[in-house]
């Protein structure tokens, strides 16, 4: 019966999404490719806002059901009006739908494995689910409070209602990633030139190669970040004619990207700045009109940043958060010799040619040149890739300095001595440089065409048959190349989740299962879990956040020995001893102390009299 409510909830909340695009589309006349992003990304703000009122629940159930009536007023109106259902996709778009689909499906077969996932984004994400309410001060369970919510708000909307699994955490992430790659297609304004969204396709699967150490097999952010912005790009420059149109849309995106993390910022100025570049430059900025629209959207965006710092100013005043830095003393706990030798790490991290972030940027580099070379030289043309490529490097260069000072003056020494994150940081920036060189090169290859869709009859829209030709040649050798590419990164989101089984979350849910409280009340018992140090997974804490997130417990350590004289003092301090993982040592010792063989369990810690008692649950 359970099963069935959920499956229930599930389809009422895909005709909800349904009836939102439908009406956006209906009032606003947008491209379909803009619409799931401008969409979700409403209705992740929508739901932030009623959590920082503290109405989450009710906020995200009214945010349901008014979905649920715009769908039955467009199947009402629909109907009336006697029209006969009719869906027709073009090729470019079906291509699309049925990739996405592809990797969503693979996707919700996927759980969480990732380090950061327990330590805060699927933790917090749980906590929502269970208290229908953002963290507070008092939530143990989260460690870094600091962290914005934006994303972590849609996820919250869609597991609310399609259920509470990790597989459906991951496909509600995917449904943010998959519409920000379908809005970077609607640069293209020559709907009818498949060269153009093979071209694209190519470009934007090259992405994934730096998207190794951020996989979409997981809740972090790092990766919404880049891709969001080259979304605002697209919008921008599309309706880069009707700025009226495009702060509507950019709206909630540059929103919603202030509060996807704390570095969101960076990225939701760099689409701003865009949006103004392109306000000046198109013959607008004498109108009163364009004015007001663009500076209500840079004022409207910052609304959710704002009312996010709010809340940590007031809430949580006085509590110490992550990267807090203090006002009077950014070099507390780094020494002149420490500061040296991170700049020096960070220095040889950003030039070293082999990890993947150098190598892309010096191969988007070269690619770049040699590209607006051959338009001057054999295509004649004026190409402004190489603007695009100036302005990029800027942006490039400023943040690898904002990194550094990140490193410098606000990391804590342990992690900043070792560059900690470094690749995850840099990985999102150089996403945004590649996609926005990408996105450059589209236009200026649809500006080269001789002809323009609609000058001339489809089939003389060439100015030869040679031309013809290398049109033909050139869609097979990217769809080949992007197919390959995209088939490498399914194979390895495959290989991810058919290797679960061996990895530490899994053996710790076959332990423990996976506990939700009723009312969000957290588990008040100690655990003490028992387990190899193979990775370092016990010495880096990665096995206890695991457990804190399955148990949904905050007292919860971690150990790989037991000292035979220690061992009831140790055990005296817990209420359960979690076993993981054995070995020959501890099962001698538990058999010689407490009676009993150890194996994978849980295990009640008792004491009567002075001896301790292990009981398997």
């Amino acid at each position: 019966m359970l099963i069935m409510l959920q499956l229930l909830m599930g389809v009422l909340l895909v005709f909800s999404f349904l009836g939102y695009l439908l009406i956006v589309r209906k009032t606003l006349s947008l491209q379909w490719e803009f619409i799931p992003v401008f969409v979700f990304s409403s209705i992740a703000c929508i739901v932030f806002f009623s959590g920082l009122a503290g109405q989450l629940f009710m906020g995200s159930l009214a945010v349901m059901v008014l979905g649920l009536l715009a769908f039955v007023v467009i199947a009402f109106l629909w109907l009336r009006q006697g029209a006969s259902f009719r869906i027709s996709f073009s090729i470019s778009q079906l291509c699309f739908l049925v990739g996405s689909f592809i990797f969503l499906l693979v996707l919700f077969q996927n759980k969480l494995t990732h380090y950061d996932n327990f330590s805060h984004w699927a933790i917090v994400l749980k906590q929502m689910l269970s208290t229908d309410a953002f963290p507070t001060p008092d939530s143990n369970l989260i460690d870094f409070k600091n962290y914005p919510l934006g994303v972590s708000s849609f996820l919250y909307y869609v597991c609310r209602f399609a259920g509470h699994s990790q597989s459906v955490m991951l496909l509600a992430q995917g449904l943010l990633i998959f519409s920000c790659f379908y809005a970077m297609f609607g640069i293209v304004s020559e709907k009818k030139r498949f060269l153009l969204y093979a071209f694209l396709g190519l470009g934007l699967s090259t992405l994934s190669f730096f998207n190794i150490t951020i996989r979409i097999t997981n809740l972090l952010v790092d990766f919404l970040l880049p891709i969001y912005a080259l979304a605002i790009l697209a919008v921008v420059y599309q309706y880069r004619n009707d700025m009226k149109r495009a702060c509507i849309v950019v709206l909630p995106l540059v929103g919603l990207l202030t509060v996807v993390k704390s570095t969101g910022i960076i990225f939701a100025a760099i689409g701003l700045i865009f949006l103004v570049y392109t306000w000046l430059t198109h013959g607008q900025k004498s109108g009163w009109k364009p004015a007001l629209a663009v500076v209500g959207t840079i004022c409207g965006a910052l609304i959710p940043y704002f009312g996010w710092s709010w809340r940590m100013a007031t809430m949580f005043q006085g509590v110490d958060n992550k990267f807090d830095v203090a006002a009077s003393g950014l070099q507390i706990g780094k020494t002149p010799e420490q500061m040296r030798e991170i700049i020096s790490l960070f220095l040889r991290s950003s030039t070293d040619l082999t990890t993947r972030p150098v190598i892309g940027i010096v191969i988007f580099h070269l690619v770049a040149i040699a590209a607006s070379v051959f338009a001057v030289v054999v295509l004649k043309k004026k190409w402004n890739l190489w603007k695009a490529l100036i302005a990029l490097d800027i942006v490039l260069l400023l943040y690898y300095a904002g990194i550094l000072a990140l490193y410098l003056y606000s990391m804590p020494l342990d992690e900043a001595i070792r560059l900690a994150g470094f690749e995850r940081y840099v990985s999102s920036i150089v996403v945004l440089f590649a996609g926005g060189l990408v996105l450059c090169a589209t236009i200026d290859l649809e500006r080269s065409f001789h002809y323009k869709i609609g000058e001339v009859p489809d089939y003389r829209a060439f100015k030869s048959f040679e031309t013809k030709g290398y049109y033909q040649k050139g869609i097979i050798a990217c769809i080949a190349i992007a197919a390959t590419i995209l088939l490498s990164e399914y194979n390895g989101i495959v290989s991810i989740a058919k290797s679960y089984d061996t990895t530490l979350p899994h053996k710790i849910y076959a332990v423990t299962g996976d506990r939700w409280y009723k009312g969000g009340q957290e588990d008040k018992h100690r655990y003490l879990f028992y387990a190899s140090d193979r990775d370092q997974q016990v010495t880096n804490y990665y096995m206890q956040y695991v457990g804190k997130y399955f148990l949904y417990a905050p007292k919860v350590d971690g150990i790989v020995l037991f000292y035979e004289d220690n061992m009831d003092n140790l055990l005296s301090g817990y209420d359960y001893l979690v076993v993981v993982e054995t070995d020959s040592d501890a099962k001698r010792l538990l058999k010689k102390h407490y009676g009993v063989d150890m194996q994978e369990g849980i295990y009640k810690i008792t004491r009567s009299g002075d001896q301790i008692v292990l009981t398997l649950q």
